[in-house]
């Protein structure tokens, strides 16, 4: 089961973003995000197109402790890196999983979640009790999120789909076996679809963390510092119970 990092450790719509189109000004902090991903971040709110959820509302304590504004930008899961380093973001929040090949290329802060992949089947999907299952079948997964990365160990058969709701819609449609995702929008998207229903294996534990350019040590600190001042004063416990339910 996903559950919130309580000590940080050290591990070293509003409208889609166009690399050409975005400008930022210092008193802004221009978040990254891939808003189909609830609780973490989605789309919703009175107008039903604010962008929201637990990451958004670390990003926005992150940007007042740091005297500025947030803006965020939606785009697609597989384009917040290119974004980041292209410089047309500061910072990706949206539910990242800390991997060595992204530590390759980006920092990230410390872990603030602690996350596992589960199996989402039709309900009258028996034949998975254990990992050695997966192989052979044909598996959805969000494009460039771990499930994209870890299916490939299991089934040549492997569609990746722009947003989890994409990958859902094609099980209930029978065009797959099943779902790879993080447990936590996985439950989010069983409690929309009664139909469906979750297998949790013996999957390796993941941490999510915000991503910064290599050269943003300033702007690290900062999370970091946000996180650390939130876990002490409860606010990132009240954040956990508002949305982790």
């Amino acid at each position: 089961m996903k559950k919130s990092i309580q000590s940080l450790g050290s591990l070293g719509l509003a409208s889609v973003l166009m690399l050409t189109g975005c400008s930022k000004s210092d008193d802004v902090l221009v978040v990254g995000t891939n808003a189909s991903f609830p609780p973490f971040e989605y789309v919703g709110g009175v107008s039903g197109d604010e962008i929201k959820g637990f990451d958004i509302d670390l990003a926005r304590q992150i940007a007042k402790d740091a005297g500025k504004t947030l803006k965020v930008e939606n785009m697609k899961f597989d384009s917040l890196i290119v974004a980041l380093k292209a410089g047309k973001i500061d910072m990706v929040a949206s539910g990242m999983t800390i991997t060595p090949e992204r530590l390759a290329s980006v920092n990230f802060s410390e872990p603030y979640y602690e996350a596992t992949q589960v199996v989402l089947v039709n309900k009258d999907n028996d034949s998975i009790k254990s990992i050695d299952d997966l192989h052979g079948k044909h598996i959805a997964v969000q494009l460039g999120a771990t499930g994209d990365i870890m299916a490939k160990n299991y089934s040549q058969k492997v569609t990746a789909f722009n947003t989890g709701f994409e990958a859902v819609m094609e099980l209930k449609n029978t065009k797959v076996d099943l779902v790879l995702f993080d447990s936590e929008p996985a439950a989010s998207f069983l409690n929309m679809n009664p139909e469906l229903k979750i297998i949790e294996l013996d999957f390796e534990p993941e941490f999510y963390g915000f991503a910064v350019t290599k050269d943003k040590t300033e702007l690290l600190n900062s999370i970091n510092t946000t996180l650390n001042a939130m876990k002490t004063n409860g606010e990132f416990n009240a954040l956990i119970n508002k949305y982790m339910k």
